[in-house]
């Protein structure tokens, strides 16, 4: 088949705009073949963009022969160009079609896809992710990343009113941001050096300056988790605030939270349709649970966790049974967080950290940071972190370090509460774990 070239041709609507009061009205539209359906004297054609679908209608008879005979060699995913005349109708779901006056191939697809772009016989989601750039091409596929981008839209707009400033920070790093050897090594021009496993040092040295900042961007950590929920790359959405501490930060938290949900309930109708999943907009305040309360409340579920210990996912399953909502777990053991974690005063085994929970799965992690560069420095003793490996950051310091605050949000994560997806990487374009480095 000799394709051709997109020439003069103009877009001038998606298929979503195609409307029935349009009747009679010539329209351009380009997109892929979904699907083809011949009836004898009559052929429909379903054309797919980014924002739905419509129908094709070619009466054999009535059309001319160069249009008969380009839609006889097309095939599902040809990339096609159609200019034509909308047509009110009662056939077709949103009662109107398109007759074609012309088609233009832009190019072909093979003959053997190796997944149904229609949904109709489903594959497991390795053979989906082998073929992601197609996988994407599916309506319920594509959905959660639209919904992915209404939410981040609204968190950067609420920061945004908030004063936060945008800020972009290294990913090659000298030294472990966290602590820990879940770290990705690379070679930096013969010196050792490290993917960062979050932006938390830097944006605590940019409070200094900036005040209240906020990143996101893509991190990695070298787990050897393989579950439905662990990334080896994810996307974190971060911010740091000067004279904060723990409660200003999850207050700014939770109204972040709500603002987020109210915006995809309302500007995502049809993806969530796509997906089959009612958004619900939480009420103000959340619910706030000490880790002391938490570990009673599994001992009453019948779970026993030690105190000082990390509560497992298997106890917060059990726990989440019960709390279909978003909550928070405060006072966590100083030891079970990470070094730049406040002690509270008088009380240093407790920490000023929080979780935030929705169900049984952890969606941020912030807390009050240690500004006091004598308690850092034991703190990463206690870790069993060198000091020396931290320099540069300790030696801020010494300039004036203001109370600060902060939390993280894993985008993935949050996207798989908004959409009701059960696994992160249905919520990752091209995910990246222990086992899978391609596409």
């Amino acid at each position: 088949m000799t394709l051709d070239m997109i020439g003069d041709w103009k877009r001038t609507h998606h298929s979503a705009e195609v409307m029935p009061d349009m009747d009679g009205k010539e329209v351009t539209l380009f997109g892929w073949v979904q699907e083809i359906r011949d009836l004898g004297g009559i052929r429909f054609i379903i054309l797919q963009d980014r924002e739905g679908t419509i129908q094709l209608t070619i009466p054999k008879k009535r059309v001319a022969p160069e249009v008969l005979a380009k839609s006889d060699g097309l095939q599902k995913r040809f990339s096609i160009g159609v200019r034509g005349t909308a047509k009110k109708t009662t056939m077709t779901p949103r009662g109107v079609e398109v007759v074609p006056a012309e088609i233009r191939v832009f190019n072909v697809a093979s003959e053997q896809l190796p997944i149904d772009i229609t949904g109709k016989t489903p594959a497991n989601i390795e053979v989906r992710l082998d073929a992601r750039a197609l996988d994407l091409c599916m309506a319920q596929n594509a959905a959660a990343f639209r919904v992915q981008h209404v939410a981040l839209s609204a968190i950067r707009d609420f920061l945004f009113e908030k004063g936060f400033l945008e800020v972009h920070t290294p990913r090659i790093i000298a030294s472990a941001t966290e602590g820990g050897a879940e770290l990705f090594a690379v070679d930096y021009f013969g010196q050792k050096a490290y993917l960062a496993q979050s932006p938390q040092l830097y944006k605590e040295q940019l409070t200094m300056s900036m005040e209240k900042v906020f990143e996101v961007g893509p991190f990695f950590r070298a787990e050897l988790s393989h579950t439905r929920r662990h990334l080896s790359e994810f996307v974190s959405v971060d911010i740091e605030e000067a004279f904060a501490n723990a409660d200003d930060v999850m207050h700014l938290l939770e109204q972040v939270i709500q603002f987020t949900c109210k915006a995809v309930a309302e500007k995502c109708t049809k993806e969530l349709s796509a997906l089959k999943y009612r958004a619900t907009i939480p009420e103000l305040p959340f619910k706030r649970f000490t880790y002391d309360e938490v570990l009673r409340d599994l001992k009453d579920l019948g779970v026993s966790v030690p105190w000082g210990e990390d509560i497992s996912t298997e106890a917060f399953r059990t726990l989440g049974k019960d709390r279909g909502y978003y909550y928070f777990i405060t006072d966590w053991p100083t030891h079970a967080k990470a070094f730049y974690i406040q002690p509270k005063a008088g009380k240093p085994e407790i920490s000023e950290g929080f979780d935030l929970m929705w169900r049984w799965i952890e969606l941020v992690s912030g807390g009050t940071r240690i500004a006091e560069k004598a308690l850092l420095v034991e703190r990463m003793k206690e870790k069993g972190m060198n000091p020396d490996g931290f320099k540069y950051h300790l030696q801020a310091f010494d300039y004036g370090m203001p109370p600060h605050a902060g939390w993280a949000i894993g985008l993935e994560r949050l996207t798989m509460v908004l959409t009701g997806k059960k696994n992160i990487r249905e919520t990752s374009l091209y995910p990246r774990d222990r086992s899978r480095l391609t596409p």
